[in-house]
């Protein structure tokens, strides 16, 4: 027999069998979370997934609080920026164009939809991701309308922007460089420090000072703007300790969100 949603025994959808799915998923009251990250660089001591592997940790600890299920994730997003992500111009950055992130993302809102799911979050992970994140749910919607969906929810989110003052305060003793220039910095060493310490080499990091960028943008890309790390600020800060407490201010705050608009 299928089981019910609140017997799954794990939080990705993608280890289901198609009936555990679809019991789980056809009455519209099991949310889905998508993780949306990317394959970009993040410096001498971390791998090209790091904006992949944090929204999908962060999105199954919350899928286990709430009852959800984890779709896989968008391993690849848009173009890195040089003043927030490095540059597209770095190796290992592989991106999509907007068009092709928007039309994927649309896609597979449309089929989650045809299954039955009517609570949807896209958990993202990668700065660049957000505007086309936007149209893709602008245009799903518009389409379900069209077939008489009306009932859908669709959140969107940032793990990092539920990282409050007082953390920030712990995790930046000496001031904060700005979310902008965290790429590869502090906050995603830490994580992932905490996470998958097997895959930091910060004996690898370069201590670099925060880049520093004019207040206008030129393309092609000047390389010579990006930092030869890589990285837009220092991670030599990052600890296990500072993963944790973003950890625990990160899924807080992402599950206070869920609850109150899912319910």
């Amino acid at each position: 027999m299928p089981r019910s949603a609140a017997k799954l025994s794990t939080a990705f959808a993608h280890e289901l069998t198609w009936p555990d799915y679809d019991a789980a998923v056809r009455t519209g009251q099991t949310p889905i979370l998508i993780p949306i990250g990317s394959m970009e660089q993040h410096g001498h001591h971390m791998p090209l997934h790091v904006d992949v592997l944090l929204p999908t940790e962060f999105a199954r600890r919350v899928a286990l609080e709430i009852g959800a299920l984890v779709a896989p994730p968008f391993t690849y997003g848009y173009k890195s920026h040089q003043k927030s992500g490095g540059g597209n111009h770095m190796p290992g950055t592989t991106s999509l164009d907007g068009a092709t992130l928007v039309a994927a993302l649309k896609d597979v809102i449309k089929e989650f939809a045809r299954h039955g799911a009517r609570k949807i979050c896209l958990v993202n992970g990668h700065f660049e991701n957000s505007w086309f994140i936007i149209e893709g749910i602008d245009l799903a919607l518009r389409e379900l309308r069209w077939d008489g969906v009306t009932d859908m929810k669709i959140v969107v989110l940032s793990y990092w922007d539920f990282v409050d003052k007082a953390a920030i305060t712990k995790l930046y003793p000496n001031g904060f460089p700005g979310w902008d220039l965290e790429h590869g910095g502090v906050l995603e060493t830490s994580l992932m420090l905490a996470l998958h310490p097997q895959l930091v080499h910060l004996d690898r990091a370069l201590d670099v000072a925060p880049a520093s960028f004019p207040p206008y943008d030129v393309y092609p890309v000047k390389p010579e703007w990006t930092p030869c790390s890589g990285t837009l600020s220092s991670p030599k800060e990052a600890s296990v300790e500072k993963g944790h407490i973003l950890l625990e201010v990160c899924t807080n705050g992402i599950l206070a969100a869920l609850r109150a608009e899912f319910g």
